[in-house]
Parts: C-alpha cells; structure tokens; sequence
C-alpha cells in the first residue's frame, strides 16, 4: 500500500501541526503524539523552557502510518519551511525501541560538535541510562544522518536523538505512576533546556 505524502498526512482530520518561532536554536517533533509517544512533550516543554522554536507534528491515538524522516519535507509545508529557514541548529526528538537498547539514547545527525554538546548534558541528568554519540555504535538507520532527513535541513544541521521506551514513560517500569510525566522524563527535558541554554548561538556556522 502506498504512503501518503507528508501533506497528506498534515491535511489528515485530528493531525495537528505546530510552530512556534523563538530563537535561533530550533527543537522537532514530527512524528509525536500517537505515533513515537511523549516526544512532541518533550519537544515542546524543553522549547518553550529554553526559549527555543519549536516545530511538532502530533498524530491521533493509533495511528500507524510511520513516514520516514527524509519525506518530512519543507517543500510540504509552510511552517516548518519557515521554522528550517528560522534556526541555525535543531535537535530533532524521536522514539524507538529495540531489544538490547532500551536504556539508550542515541544522538545521531550530522552536527558532531552539538552531539557531543547535547550528550554531555543528558549524561548528567540521566545517569542510570548510556548515552551514546558514537555514530559507529549507533544502527544506521537510526543515525539521522542522511541529506533529506530534517534534521540536517538548517544552516547548521542539528542532531537527532532517539528515546528508548523507558525514558517517555511507556515501559512497564512506570505502571503505576499517575502523572503525565514521569521523573526520567522531566530529568531528560531538563538536561535538553541546560543544553539548549548553554550551546553558542554566536557560534560559526559551518
């Protein structure tokens, strides 16, 4: 069966596209709510704590259409052509989840340096999970590093950082807890905005 194209899928009855244009430093979520759980969450409050743009896609409760990221084109909407053209660099937030790696990030995309940046900030606040930055450790098709994948669209590229279940509160570990966020997700937002917070915005853009 043939995918629909991203404007499709942004035309779709319940999907709800969002922008906020802030700063330079811009944070993603285009395949949030039911489809890659709490990473439009994520996204948003780690944005608006930091003083970020912000550029999400939230779908329905269970929805099943999983677009690759290299068809999450600018040419295809309006808002995030202008939020691409707004920041220099973004840290776009995904989930996954895979046997052997579930208290994993991966931080993938091709702006090594803020990788480096970003996994230095989540090792503090998330110490009990591996933060990898390593591209050669990372699944390559989870590295993000691929020309037409959004993350790599701004002037300075950005970084993709891949969330295991555990970490957006969606593993067994956290059956019981009642609030809508769980701590090792208010632990990952609040080493997002530190990052966010410290990272250059003078800084050369290569």
């Amino acid at each position: 069966m043939t995918q629909p194209s991203f404007a499709e899928v942004l035309a779709t009855p319940d999907v709800a596209e969002e922008c906020e244009l802030r700063s330079r430093f811009g944070v993603m979520a285009y395949h949030g709510g039911g489809l890659e759980a709490m990473t439009d969450v994520v996204a948003r409050e780690a944005a608006e704590r930091s003083g970020a743009s912000y550029y999400g896609v939230v779908h329905p409760p269970g929805w099943t259409t999983h677009l690759p990221s290299i068809r999450v084109t600018p040419d295809q909407s309006d808002r995030l052509a202008a939020f691409v053209e707004h920041v220099d660099v973004v840290v776009t937030v995904h989930g996954y989840g895979r046997r052997g790696l579930f208290t994993s990030l991966l931080l993938g995309g091709r702006n090594r340096p803020l990788a480096t940046h970003v996994a230095g900030h989540l090792r503090r606040a998330l110490p009990a999970y591996e933060v990898v930055d390593d591209l050669d450790r990372i699944p390559t098709e989870l590295r993000g590093v691929h020309p037409k994948n959004p993350v790599n669209a701004p002037r300075g590229g950005g970084v993709q950082i891949e969330l295991p279940p555990r970490v957006r509160g969606s593993s067994p570990l956290w059956w019981d807890w009642h609030e809508p966020i769980v701590p090792h997700t208010r632990s990952l937002i609040d080493g997002l905005v530190t990052a966010i917070e410290d990272w250059p915005l003078d800084r050369p853009v290569d």
